[in-house]
């Protein structure tokens, strides 16, 4: 058994908190600079640049990409040969709140969220999801997640007999409603079938997939290349300018599901995509 120490989680958590923040990754960057090349309206081309070099200033400077430092996703697949010695969740928030504390990052969390909504100061608590795998190792993926692209994020349940047309048309009803909100160049996530609670966890945890990586059954991939296209023919363009790139990648991840029921949920993000992941 490999024991993994509380500290040792919340020096990683406070790490990526800062890093996911001011560092786009590389694969998004390279995924703008090809949008750049194929985009044909002039002020989304732009807009396009404006991105690229947000991105370069941010690095340079250590300044965030954007000043919704958002909610903390943190995804946490744990080996069965993994102890954790510590308080798990506690490590995790504590992590989290000396990233956003010494990266002068804003913190967006209220207590309450329907009477007070008192700011808690640090950004904490995070929205934490974890997973036992096999092995010996801890992956930690974190995601700082803006309100712009998930206020405009939908979650329906179909009837089994609406089907694929349904759904594809949820998707694009979905998009072309957030237009400019969700701040696109947009990344979309996806998620079919579980139940009304899960399937918005399976749309966010296909955020968390690198660039371009597509589901590993072909109907799903061929589902995400097809709406990816439709998407791109919205006309929606990089910040709603109007153009041809209003998405830069869409993936699925689907679940078993009672008969009864065909569950989809759209996860919107944002240009700025701030995924990062650690392996323990």
């Amino acid at each position: 058994m490999r024991i993994v120490r509380a500290e040792e989680i919340e020096e990683a958590v406070r790490r990526l908190a800062i890093e996911v923040n001011y560092f786009a990754d590389a694969g998004l960057r390279e995924s703008l600079r090809k949008a750049l090349k194929r985009e044909e309206s002039e002020l989304g081309r732009e807009i396009l640049e404006q991105l690229l070099e947000n991105m370069e200033v941010a690095a340079s400077e250590k300044i965030p990409l954007c000043q919704d430092t958002g909610v903390v996703i943190v995804s946490l697949e744990i080996g069965r040969e993994v102890s954790v010695k510590g308080d798990l969740y506690k490590a995790i928030n504590r992590g989290v709140a000396r990233g956003y504390r010494e990266g002068y990052l804003r913190g967006s969390i209220v207590g309450n969220p329907l009477f007070e909504r008192r700011n808690t100061g640090d950004n904490t608590p995070a929205i934490i999801h974890v997973d036992l795998i096999g092995g010996d190792r801890l992956r930690l993926t974190l995601m700082a997640k803006g309100a712009g692209a998930e206020n405009m994020s939908r979650l329906t349940v179909l009837k089994p007999s609406e089907g694929l047309e349904d759904v594809e048309n949820f998707v694009l009803k979905t998009v072309a409603e957030a237009e400019a909100n969700a701040c696109p160049p947009l990344i979309i996530g996806i998620g079919i079938g579980g139940t009304f609670d899960s399937v918005g966890w399976l749309a966010k945890k296909a955020l968390l997939r690198g660039m371009g990586v597509r589901n590993t059954d072909p109907r799903y991939a061929e589902l995400e290349l097809r709406l990816l296209d439709k998407v791109n023919k919205l006309g929606i363009g990089p910040m709603g300018v109007g153009g041809r790139v209003t998405a830069l990648d869409l993936r699925i991840e689907a679940a078993p599901s009672h008969i009864a029921s065909l569950p989809v949920a759209v996860n919107l993000d944002c240009h700025a995509h701030r995924v990062r992941r650690i392996e323990l």
